[in-house]
């Protein structure tokens, strides 16, 4: 169907492709679409693909241009991305879920084979590798033969899900990280249907990690969503967003000495995030932009869950197609991508960015990129590296609120003595005893990882060598990472320094930073000590890293290499040697940075098309453990009731083809009482399992050992460990029980402390529904789907909160939980509640409209107060999620109905 007529051909090597011309469908409609962003002319191509008369109609496609012309976000876009990409910690629940989905068509008496996947899915295996080992050659070995003993029954049902499903690939692990393989190997920029003629369209992606984002660098359309929106679309559903406020980021200037593309990726974070773009597109063009290579690009876009966009997108131009052919041949040969795009005229900078329908923009001085960190709990919390040492002291003493660590200033000069692996050194405050070079962020980066393989190089030439303290390690991107390294022989030097590969996956950024020495541990129990990390990711939240280890600061590579030779952080690098040469003189950090033509000319010889081309032809052979592992068949999966890995998801067993309805929520109570910026590691579990909480003993009951735990990631397919879970992270507040941190709360009608998930079976065995009541930046990081799932399970009926992140209040709604916000100017404090109310949430279903206004009664000790709340069911298809019980019940009950059932 194609009401407005825009369907065009173009002929490349005697063969006629069709293409849906957005220079038609300005004629047609007497608009010059040149003014649109290049993003939302992407997203007007696939609302004219997909018009279907239904779903998307004309009369869809002109309100929603109208509403983009006018600001007008209540207008919901349907999306179609053409392909989902998964990573396992958030693609084994997806997966499951499928599975479940199947049992559910199975006992409607429909085909199981209805659930698979309706476009190409692609799930990356990286989150699962820990650093057991590092430091030594065989570091890589031994953490990859733990992976695969620790996770063997996980890749067993990947392995039937990749032949039981349509549409589904795999890519084993020890390929890489799922945002670099995304955009080295995946993504196609423009792809060509098997229609006769082909149609030609532009490459689109929606994934289950929130950095996604990393592929809009190469100008494809892309980021993340919740896994339970992931599974809706890959089902065939259209994902809905509201008509979006595209931000322009002009940049200019140059980089100063020393500089790297991690600080420009720290600078626009802060300044992003000061002026707020939480929810909207953001598209980078300008001078500085335009001269940057793409792999600078892709860091910046990667980091845009960071700065809160939506997306980091980069459009098209001559440095997007050198990369393609740099990186070998893709499905779509580059010709007809560049012909296609320059058609589209989608291709190149804004020849004049003042027409351009930016809802604002902003211009960022890369002249500010000074050499910095951002931590020690927020990436959005930049500081300049010279200054570092004279406010980490400040930092320190500073109160908890203003994310500090209200230490006494008396104890700040503290210091343990330690004895460990042979060696005997003192343990302060501030001390750096992870130094790591992971994730996506920065080890795609071939300018980065030379710039630090360099500095390695300089170093162990004077004979410094990093603190005996500092775990080091490395976790590169890629295999094409290491190839060019050891090419440039500078593999070596970065060993030296113990910056061996330690795996190709996420690791320490995700928080599988892996063991410290028991000694070490102790000193900090001992000494209450703030120590520190250094890494080149991309999140920093408290506790995420380690559990350990309380202060986190990102940083570019070659930094993370300078604070594992100095082994502090509150070093002064103007004044103070970061070591000592072999003949006792001093060497400071500016001996040992590498020259930026040395840098320059050794990143030009790191791209070989043939290489890419041959790890591209290997991307779904895995190795002999990989190909070991005995896999069942069948369309439906044989649950194993005795599993703690896998089980079959409560929230899709005895699902009614009829919805139950919506009710008001009466006699709740509040679960948890939060403040600002909790963040998705502080709801979803994460890390290891500790042995005395909840989770711990459920799988002790199950006879698993302490040995065997694995982490919360890898148990992700289990929701009676997943519960047990959620909102037990270590650093946790509840303003409930003021004096405790961690998973606790207070079972307000007892009085009784006791952990998260006791108090609410306590609830539950009371049929009391419950609430959860929290500040501004509700659920900002990754996009963990059990951060709502497990908030479900516990029995949350609504969360009410200041402000939601985009990802997780979308996650909240799909799994039928109501997200509601406070008015304009209000608080749990302002309104005087205390957590110990009596809530009743009012006229639900008579207020079953977006952003409806909805009445709440807290009846206390003190009175009662009556106030009104947003519901955050911000478009018509989020209403109907809710009212099926969230995204999955609806989703079946569609299927159902196009297979018959009635």
């Amino acid at each position: 169907m194609n009401s407005f007529n825009t369907i065009a051909h173009m002929e490349m090597d005697h063969q006629l492709y069709r293409y849906h011309s957005l220079q038609a469908l300005g004629r047609y409609l007497g608009v010059d679409i040149d003014r649109y962003p290049y993003s939302w002319k992407i997203l007007i191509e696939n609302l004219l693909r997909h018009e279907d008369g239904e779903i998307i109609s004309r009369d869809g496609i002109l309100k929603i241009l109208d509403a983009f012309e006018n600001g007008d976000s209540t207008v919901e876009v349907p999306f179609y991305p053409s392909r989902v990409i998964l990573q396992d910690f958030t693609g084994v629940p997806v997966m499951v879920d499928l599975a479940a989905m199947r049992n559910v068509m199975h006992e409607w008496n429909l085909e199981p084979s209805l659930i698979s996947p309706s476009v190409p899915t692609h799930l990356v295996i990286d989150h699962s590798v820990q650093v057991d080992a590092w430091a030594c050659d065989d570091a890589l070995k031994i953490n990859m033969k733990k992976e695969f003993e620790r996770n063997e029954e996980r890749y067993r049902f990947l392995k039937w899900a990749q032949n039981a499903f349509d549409n589904f690939f795999v890519v084993p692990p020890g390929k890489g990280i799922i945002h670099q393989i995304n955009v080295e190997h995946l993504a196609n920029l423009v792809w060509v249907s098997e229609d006769e003629p082909p149609m030609v369209f532009p490459d689109t992606v929606v994934g289950t990690d929130s950095h996604t984002t990393m592929v809009n660098g190469l100008g494809v359309v892309g980021w993340g969503v919740g896994g339970i929106e992931a599974e809706a679309v890959m089902l065939g559903q259209p994902y809905y967003f509201p008509v979006p406020e595209i931000v322009g980021v002009n940049l200019v200037g140059s980089l100063p000495p020393k500089a790297t593309a991690t600080d420009v990726a720290l600078l626009i974070t802060e300044t992003l995030r000061r002026i707020g773009v939480v929810g909207k597109f953001v598209e980078f063009f300008g001078p500085a932009w335009s001269s940057m290579s793409l792999s600078n690009r892709a860091t910046i876009a990667n980091m845009a869950p960071e700065y809160g966009a939506t997306m980091g997108f980069c459009p098209v131009d001559e440095e997007t197609i050198s990369f393609l052919g740099n990186t070998g041949k893709r499905k779509t040969p580059l010709n007809i991508v560049e012909r296609y795009l320059k058609k589209q005229r989608l291709f190149g900078g804004y020849p004049d960015p003042a027409k351009v329908l930016f809802s604002d923009v902003i211009e960022i001085d890369l002249s500010k990129a000074v050499p910095s960190l951002a931590g020690p709990k927020r990436p959005q919390d930049r500081v300049d590296c010279e200054k570092l040492s004279s406010i980490f002291s400040r930092i320190l003493a500073a109160p908890k609120e203003q994310f500090g660590y209200g230490l006494d200033p008396d104890k700040l000069n503290q210091r343990v003595r330690v004895q460990s692996r042979g060696n005997s050194y003192d343990l302060k405050h501030g001390s750096v005893v992870i130094a790591s070079i992971t994730s996506c962020t920065n080890t795609s980066n071939p300018e980065l990882i030379i710039t630090a393989a360099l500095l390695a190089k300089n170093a162990a030439q004077k004979g410094v060598k990093p603190k005996p303290w500092v775990k080091t390690s490395f976790s590169p991107g890629s295999r094409i990472t290491t190839e060019y390294l050891k090419n440039l022989g500078l593999l070596k030097s970065l060993e030296t320094l113990g910056f061996h590969v330690t795996c190709y996956g996420c690791a320490t950024c995700i928080g599988n930073s892996g063991p410290l020495p028991e000694a070490l541990l102790k000193a900090i129990e001992e000494g209450e000590l703030v120590v520190c990390a250094v890494v080149s990711a991309n999140r920093n939240f408290e506790g995420r890293v380690h559990g350990s280890v309380r202060a986190n600061f990102l940083a570019s590579p070659p930094l993370v290499v300078a604070y594992a030779l100095s082994g502090r952080i509150d070093i002064d690098w103007n004044t103070e040697p970061l070591g000592y040469d072999s003949h006792g003189n001093p060497v400071f950090l500016k001996d040992i940075w590498p020259r930026r033509d040395e840098i320059k000319q050794l990143v030009e010889k790191t791209f070989d098309p043939v290489l890419f081309e041959k790890f591209r032809a290997k991307l779904f052979v895995g190795d002999n453990y990989w190909n070991d592992i005995v896999s069942v068949s069948g369309s439906l999966f044989e649950w194993d009731v005795d599993s703690t890995y896998l089980r079959r998801p409560l929230f899709l067993e005895s699902v009614p083809f009829k919805p139950f309805g919506v009710k008001d929520i009466r006699g709740a109570r509040v679960l948890l009482y939060l403040g600002d910026s909790i963040t998705t590691d502080h709801i979803s579990p994460a890390g290891t399992i500790p042995p005395e909480s909840p989770a711990g003993r459920y799988l002790t009951s199950k006879g698993v050992s302490v040995e065997e735990f694995n982490s919360y990631g890898s148990r992700r397919g289990n929701h009676e460990v997943m519960v047990r879970g959620t909102f037990a992270n270590i650093r946790l507040k509840n303003k409930l029980v003021p004096n405790r941190v961690g998973g606790w709360t207070v079972h307000i009608p007892s009085g009784k402390i006791c952990s998260v998930w006791e108090a609410a079976e306590k609830y539950r065995q009371e049929n009391i529904p419950l609430i959860v009541i929290a500040g501004r930046e509700y659920g900002t990081g990754s996009s963990r789907d059990w951060a709502a799932k497990g908030t479900a399970m516990l029995g949350v009926k609504a969360v009410i909160a200041q402000s939601f992140e985009r990802i997780h209040r979308s996650n909240l709604v799909g799994m039928g939980v109501l997200p509601l916000q406070f008015m304009e100017g209000q608080s749990p404090e302002s309104l005087g509640l205390k957590g110990d109310e009596v809530f009743d949430i009012c006229g639900i279903l008579e207020n079953m409209t977006p952003n409806a206004k909805i009445k709440v009664v807290a009846k206390g000790t003190t009175g009662i107060k009556e106030f009104y709340v947003i519901s955050r069911l911000d478009t018509g298809i989020e209403v109907s999620y809710f009212l099926n019980g969230g995204i999955l019940p609806k989703v079946l009950r569609e299927i159902g109905l196009k297979a018959g059932r009635r």
